[in-house]
């Protein structure tokens, strides 16, 4: 039996696996296209789109070449475009000609920012407005002074000018750097303080994540005959309203009028520029000039690099990079000195796929097989509910403890942590310490409860402490938190899993959610913890293999880590302010307090196992197990995003720029680890999801059986009671499948999210009631009920009226319960003599006697 299962798992495996594998293709690519030309060629133009419409603005042009004699002439035309229609309209709608400077897109047009005509600078600020077949203008604050060949940027609602020319016959460029609020338009530009570097004209100026940035551009400076020459400049710098300026790593060339895009979470795309290479010899090469840089660079912000990541065929300069939809469109602008282009490129970047390869592939078979292999095994050991849901009290205390870390430890958990200590540092490192001062709350306080009333479910005990209706909603909130929760631990995963293996995000979440349903179904909670064991084994295992990986890697290996990290303050973990909220090392440490014990006091799928050990004592090893894994495993996963990070700094051209930054982990896995080691971290990330997703099915499934079914209907016999476990646990198992496949093709992530969101309200409620039946004597089911409900209505109004740090919510929830819950109490008659016994104080006098 076990031989046929496990060979009809590796035929049907085999086939997903090679059908739906996509080629492998190059780490980073951008394919280029064009739209329909520019009705009027045109440089140095205003740009942003609007309503899903490219519109360019004015700008210049050279009808007769400047070697032949020719003029500049500058536009007040409009071209806007319908990438649906194909078509360009245009109009002249500007008050003026005007050409170089800056824009910023509003929600049904953009502003029109400075600039300049032939003559002189403009310090006006204009609207331009679109309707359904008009143009509108509508007149802004004018700047604090004329700024031409300036650089714009939108960060919400503000909009930032920096650099320029006041004058155009002065050999001098502005160090101004100026901010309007779009919702006080009326307060006018407010003067912020500049970057700590030269005046410049042709600056690029971006902004990321809420920062702003900005490269290169020109200073002015007097030649001889009394007219200007140009200093081309590679020095960066990042503002954040709240930092203030910092100084960034230089170019190794200049990018002057480059346009330029924000791609993905943490890098910035410049598409050439002027280098002022030839900037020397313009008049001698004339028409003959061979044009601006082709050179794609991307800055990623995390790490402080440059890197080249391709070329583009376009090579303007003063032009602007807006995103049209999943487009980025770059239009006309300057294709050589005198000349404009009309040509409107546009690129997009293709979803990265990798060639897993079949030793991967071989090497994630044999693990998912096995894990099946290990739920038949077991499944002959099923012989009641007590032994489906509790393994029949057999589980080692070892086993359990690494089955709690492993529950905890989601595949989320795998891909965010190394990526938070990849993007900012170690303050976060405090939550894991927390597992280990809540172990013993939960050891002395609440442990004993749970194992000396011979229950399956923790809500019973809030039955026998409260009443019917307290297990009623402590019972149905955690089944809801869990089935919407099942679909997200499948779901994101799957993501991760299909950029790294090649496979489709279906296939990613039907082996995961069938599989796991297979063995959880077959053999209960005993294959359950023993497939965790495994997987935790396989998790870590992959986790210490690619930070050593990462150390050969990386020139100087441990000694050039730990350098490099110190040197950019990658282990700060202290934040002494006083400030809730951030992540200061009070609200850190005080709200993950409260935040671990509430899944360690009110989560069946934690409790479940402290039930599953032979006594109270091996329960209580298996809490203080998993407590010393919390610390060494969260220095592991910590360390490994550091070492992530200074692998991709030593090596900046191998991150690839549209992916996010939670893929970073899983992005290494494939394209840095070798074969078979690649298919055994990837076996870790599937395992994390597993391992998740099993304790929930089977936790749900005791839920459902013993605290709704059996609660009300008498049990017929022990083996129908498993066969309706098994069901359950089955259905469940489709339902959460089912859910992660509707997230991946309906769209319906947005929905699911509100949805977890509110139910996430009741989590520090439910931690509460357990809190008020264990501490307190006169804590009644009435109290306990209102205390929740309350508590919910006040973290509501905290995550959607205040700027608490996240950290405190689960506190707030608790001790709100808890406070609430006690004052309606007392309002009250005191609970019965043997309620009153469930309470922690009714436990120590007993054991003084």
């Amino acid at each position: 039996m076990k031989f046929h299962a496990a060979s009809i798992l590796v035929l049907i495996c085999l086939p997903l696996f090679s059908v739906f594998a996509s080629p492998e293709s190059d780490p980073f690519e951008l394919i280029w296209d064009t739209y329909p030309p520019l009705p009027q060629r045109t440089s140095g133009a205003f740009i942003a789109v609007a309503q899903q419409q490219l519109m360019v603005v004015g700008g210049s042009d050279w009808p007769v070449s400047p070697f032949a004699g020719g003029r500049k002439s500058f536009f007040n035309t409009v071209q806007v475009l319908d990438p649906g229609s194909g078509a360009w309209r245009l109009s002249q709608s500007l008050p003026r000609p005007l050409a170089y400077g800056g824009s910023a897109p509003l929600d049904d047009g953009m502003l029109v920012i400075g600039g300049c005509d032939a003559n002189e600078a403009s310090a006006q600020v204009f609207a331009l407005l679109l309707t359904s077949d008009s143009l509108s203008v509508a007149n802004y604050p004018s700047l604090p002074q004329p700024a031409a060949y300036c650089a714009a940027v939108r960060v919400d609602d503000c909009v930032y000018v920096a650099g320029g020319q006041s004058d155009l016959t002065t050999a001098s460029a502005l160090r101004a750097f100026w901010k309007l609020d779009l919702k006080f338009p009326e307060l006018g530009w407010q003067i912020l303080e500049s970057w700590p570097g030269a005046a410049r004209i042709l600056p690029v100026l971006i902004a990321l994540d809420g920062d702003i940035y900005l490269f290169s551009g020109c200073e002015l400076l007097p030649d001889s005959k009394g007219g200007s020459v140009r200093r081309y400049l590679t020095d960066g710098y990042v503002y954040n309203s709240n930092r203030g300026w910092k100084k960034l790593a230089a170019l190794e060339e200049p990018v002057a009028a480059a346009p330029a895009l924000a791609l993905g979470s943490s890098h910035i795309l410049v598409f050439g520029g002027d280098t002022g290479a030839l900037v020397d010899r313009i008049d001698e090469l004339g028409d003959d000039h061979p044009g601006f840089s082709s050179a794609v660079l991307a800055y990623h912000t995390l790490t402080n690099t440059w890197s080249r990541v391709g070329e583009w065929p376009g090579r303007t300069v003063t032009t602007c990079a807006v995103w049209l939809g999943e487009h980025g469109v770059i239009p006309g602008g300057e294709d050589r000195p005198g000349h404009r282009s009309e040509t409107v490129y546009f690129f997009s970047v293709p979803a990265w796929s990798s060639n897993f390869g079949t030793v991967n592939f071989v090497v994630l078979i044999v693990y998912l097989v096995a894990l099946v292999v290990m739920g038949v095994f077991f499944s002959k050991r099923e012989k009641s509910t007590a032994d489906f849901f509790l393994a029949g009290r057999r589980i080692p205390w070892w086993a359990a403890g690494i089955s709690i870390y492993g529950t905890q430890l989601s595949a989320i958990t795998f891909m965010a942590t190394p990526a938070k200590s990849y993007a900012t540092n170690w303050v976060y490192f405090g939550n894991a310490v927390c597992i280990l001062l809540v172990a013993p709350v939960v050891v002395y306080y609440y442990l004993p409860f749970f194992r000396r009333l011979d229950i399956t479910t923790a809500y019973e005990y809030l039955e026998k402490r409260f009443n019917l209706a307290a297990r009623l909603f402590g019972s149905a909130f955690f089944i809801l938190f869990q089935i919407g929760r099942m679909g997200i631990v499948i779901f994101l995963p799957a993501i991760a899993l299909s950029t790294v293996t090649g496979l489709s995000i279906i296939v990613c979440i039907l082996v995961m959610g069938v599989l796991c349903t297979v063995y959880t179904v077959l053999g209960g909670i005993e294959a359950v913890i023993w497939t965790d064991v495994l997987q935790v084994v396989v998790l870590v295992g992959g986790a210490i293999a690619s930070l050593f990986l990462i150390a050969h890697h990386v020139e100087g290996g441990w000694t050039a880590i730990l350098h490099t990290a110190r040197q950019d303050e990658k282990f700060f973990m202290f934040d002494w302010r006083w400030d809730y909220t951030i992540a200061a090392v009070w609200v850190v440490y005080f709200g993950s307090f409260f935040s671990n014990l509430i899944p360690y006091t009110s989560d069946q799928v934690v409790i479940q196992r402290y039930l599953t050990t032979s006594d109270e004592k091996q329960a209580a090893r298996s809490i203080w197990t998993n407590a010393v894994l919390a610390i060494p495993s969260a220095v592991l996963f910590f360390g490994l995003g550091t070492a992530l990070y200074v692998f991709y700094k030593h090596h900046a051209v191998s991150l690839n720029p549209a992916l996010s930054t939670d893929s970073i982990f899983p992005w290494f896995i494939a394209t840095e680890l070798p074969a078979g080691v690649a298919g055994l971290v990837v076996a870790g990330l599937f395992a994390a999801a597993m391992s998740s997703l099993d304790s929930s099915l089977n936790s749900v499934s005791a839920a459902l059986l013993n605290d709704f079914y059996h609660r009300f209907t008498a049990e017929k016999s022990a083996s129908h009671s498993l066969k309706l476990a098994r069901l359950l646990t089955g259905v469940m198992g489709i339902v959460a499948t089912a859910t992660a496949l509707a997230m991946a093709t309906a769209g319906i992530q947005s929905l699911w999210d509100l949805f977890l969101k509110l139910l996430g309200l009741l989590g520090g409620s439910l931690a509460g009631m357990f809190a008020l039946g264990v501490f307190t004597r006169r804590g009644t089911g009435t109290g306990v009920l209102v205390g929740a409900v309350v508590s919910a209505g006040v973290l509501y109004w905290v995550q959607t009226h205040t700027s608490v740090h996240f950290f405190l919510y689960g506190a707030i929830g608790l001790i709100c319960c808890l406070v609430v819950g006690y004052g309606v109490s007392r309002l009250s008659s005191p609970p019965c003599r043997e309620q009153q016994a469930l309470s922690i104080h009714q436990f120590k006098e007993e054991k003084k006697q």
